[in-house]
């Protein structure tokens, strides 16, 4: 996970963060996509929020949702507290929306097959959603802008290969161009259409362009990727080519990219990765910006300033993704394919500072810009977003920003999409709440789980099993804020990484050391044990269940493990199948007689899904634990901390009659989690508590495995 290296870039992006200290944009409210469908609709459906566009008084927004084939809008005059206002259908599928006053001009693609492709422009009231017009594009629509002063609109026409056909590459005809028509008040003109010539320009496959992207700078020249192509294309308003020129490879270095190994190492390399921009935006009438997500060969990961004429003006390379990791991001998963894959963005200028906003569609992340000097990006921010973020607009004259996320994972019971709103305010930033920001080493980090409070005021967390070949404990730092990883401890067996571990819980051993719960999973063969480890991360002790608390497993183990008096108690997640409906068992093991016992802990009754334990933790007179649902969202309805006498705390032998202990709630979580203007996320995971009573309560983000990546590390104090 750490390396000991940083590229320059890297180093400034980060350096970056204490700059923004007057103003910061922070998160003010969410909205789900299926609030939009009309009462009596199946709201199960999958549903989705791709590109988005404000009218121009920065009221409404409108967004395409590809899935229902309807063009979404909704209220933002009050932004912390959005409304729906409904969906229009387009009779086809939205691919680009972009507003001029209260008009939205939508791509529709309409076509039959990928070899007989067609579509449309449809122009309809943001407010009213009345369709004022349809126009015939004749190709299957992608992007789409409007010139700054409203006089014509650019379609990028891809006619997009078939992914499955001729081992997915190009060329694939028919060829796609560039569509541009005439705007008059406010409607476009249909017969006045242009189609912009854009083969025999690149060098991959000349005659098939597929177009995917397009902008207009404040000269009316049209800027247009070729993303499979990797071309760049400048043109007139008339269509004529103004300049064209190679978007370039990259010599990648400290990058990822394996993916089987569950584990974050930033020490390999791509030479020549091919750029493969998807979206592009003028800085100004001379410079523009691409995002490199890559597509059919390459992805650079992060992005690229170039002036109009082909000349570089400044390359990011890896320092994007390394940001991405320190904020907990990284999609681990993707790192064989173009890791975080920066796909969209947005310029806007706020308070006299131009800011570019890079969507991360793997990793769900925003990172915020300014883009004053181009040949030298500053990054100033990272924000939290829904998953995979798709398409952003800026609202500067309300200090707002809006982005659309793709991801529904409503079949798998997940959270839905949805659009995100920012405000520019005063003071620091909300999010990170925990970054690995200032180590001696770059860590990248995720899928957080049990946390500890060592006597150094230091708080230890370990990672589960989602990077099984990188077992880690973190040292984090509370003291500033955000929360800063100082350090990662590899656990290891004979100086390796350990296997065979789901680290769930960990607590100190008073010695330098540390005790960790690990979940286990038959079917995996992972036991369900602990695990005594020294200060230099090494096994030391592994200690399995006996059989008669192995009766009844299930795979829901160890959550969590403290020590009270010279016993450890470990918290397990869900009834086994000896325990009595609405009963988990609280297991201990004495460390100087080596028996093992349990008590019975009653848990609430889920309305949806299951309720189980979380951690546990030691503290005073009382032992505290964390009780959540599997709920996410609204649905969410149990994400509490507990608190038991330790007095209670008296285990029977196993196979006896358990007693039941008594439970008193502390603190229901639900409105903290609220408090980051996100949806409510499931896995509230961690808990430690200091000596001064201070309680840190953290999420899991699953390794942003759908997830959006957040994670949350907060405190509070008992009243």
């Amino acid at each position: 996970m750490p390396i000991r290296t940083l590229c320059l870039t890297s180093v400034l992006a980060l350096s970056a963060g204490a700059a923004l200290a007057d103003t910061s944009f922070n998160r003010i409210a969410s909205f789900a996509t299926p609030l939009n469908m009309a009462e009596g609709e199946d709201k199960a459906r999958t549903s989705s929020a791709e590109i988005i566009s404000a009218t121009e008084d920065g009221m409404v927004l409108v967004y395409t949702d590809s899935p229902l084939g309807v063009v979404g809008r909704i209220d933002i005059s009050d932004a912390a507290a959005p409304k729906p206002l409904g969906n229009v259908a387009v009779d086809g599928e939205p691919t680009s929306v972009t507003v001029l006053g209260n008009h939205a001009f939508v791509g529709v693609n309409t076509s039959e097959s990928f070899t007989n492709p067609s579509g449309k422009l449809v122009v309809l009231d943001a407010v009213s959603g009345e369709i004022a017009q349809e126009c015939d594009l004749g190709g299957q629509p992608d992007s789409s802008a409007l010139a700054k002063d409203g006089s014509f609109v650019a379609v990028a026409i891809e006619n997009e290969r078939d992914e499955d056909a001729g081992d997915g590459r190009v060329p694939q005809m028919p060829a796609g161009y560039v569509a541009i028509l005439d705007v008059v008040d406010g409607l476009a003109v249909c017969d006045s259409l242009v189609k912009a010539d854009v083969t025999g320009l690149a060098e991959v496959a000349p005659e098939d362009p597929e177009p995917e992207f397009v902008d207009v700078n404040e000269a009316g020249e049209i800027v247009v990727t070729l993303q499979e192509n990797n071309h760049i294309v400048v043109l007139n308003k008339a269509g004529e080519v103004q300049s064209h020129f190679s978007a370039g490879a990259v010599d990648l270095t400290e990058i990822d990219t394996t993916d089987e190994r569950g584990a974050i190492t930033f020490t390999d390399s791509q030479d020549a990765r091919p750029r493969e921009p998807d979206a592009v935006q003028w800085i100004d009438s001379d410079t523009l910006v691409i995002a490199n997500e890559g597509d059919m060969d390459g992805g650079a990961r992060g992005f690229t300033v170039f002036k109009k004429d082909g000349t570089l003006v400044h390359e990011s390379g890896a320092s994007f993704e390394h940001a991405v990791a320190m904020v907990g991001h990284y999609p681990d998963k993707r790192s064989d394919a173009k890791g975080v894959e920066p796909e969209g963005m947005e310029l806007g200028t706020f308070d006299g500072v131009p800011y570019m906003f890079l969507l991360a569609e793997r990793a769900s992340v925003v990172g915020v810009y300014d883009m004053t000097d181009p040949a030298a990006p500053v990054l100033k921010q990272m924000l939290p977003s829904g998953i995979s973020p798709e398409g952003a607009i800026a609202i500067p004259e309300r200090g707002l920003v809006a982005t659309a996320n793709e991801v529904d994972l409503v079949e798998d019971g997940g959270v839905r999409a949805h659009v995100m709103i920012y405000e520019l305010q005063d003071g620091a930033p909300a999010y990170p709440t925990i970054t690995s920001e200032g180590a001696d080493e770059l860590i990248g980090w995720g899928a957080n789980s049990g946390m500890v409070a060592g006597e150094d005021g230091m708080l230890y967390a370990v990672n589960d099993s989602f990077f099984a070949y990188q077992p880690t404990i973190f040292t984090i730092d509370v003291s500033e804020k955000p929360a800063r990883i100082t350090k990662a401890l590899p656990v290891t067996r004979g100086g390796h990484p350990a296997q065979k571990l789901d680290m769930e819980g960990i607590t100190t051993d008073g010695e330098g050391g540390f005790w960790i719960a690990s979940e286990g999973d038959a079917a995996k063969l992972v036991p369900h044990a602990i695990y005594h480890v020294n200060a230099e991360g090494e096994i030391e002790k592994e200690i399995g269940l006996p059989e008669a608390l192995l009766e009844g497993q299930k795979r829901f183990g160890f959550e969590g493990i403290t020590l009270l008096d010279g016993t450890l108690w470990m918290a397990v997640q869900r009834e086994w199948g000896n325990d009595p409906a609405g009963h988990v068992k609280l297991i201990s093991y004495n460390l100087e007689s080596e028996e093992w016992g349990a008590v019975h802990y009653p848990i609430a009754t889920a309305e949806t899904g299951w309720v189980g334990l979380s951690d546990i933790v030691a503290h005073g007179d009382q032992v505290y634990v964390v009780e959540r649902d599997n709920q996410i969202g609204d649905a969410a309805k149990i994400k509490k901390i507990y608190s038991v006498p330790a007095a209670e705390m008296v285990p029977a032998a196993p196979g006896s009659e358990l007693p039941v202990v008594t439970k008193t709630e502390v603190r229901d979580l639900i409105p903290d989690l609220k408090g980051w203007g996100g949806y409510v996320v499931d896995k509230v995971e961690g808990l430690a508590i200091t000596a001064d009573g201070t309680f840190w309560v953290s999420t899991d983000n699953d390794g942003t495995d759908d997830s959006s990546g957040e994670t949350f590390l907060w405190s509070f104090t008992q009243d």
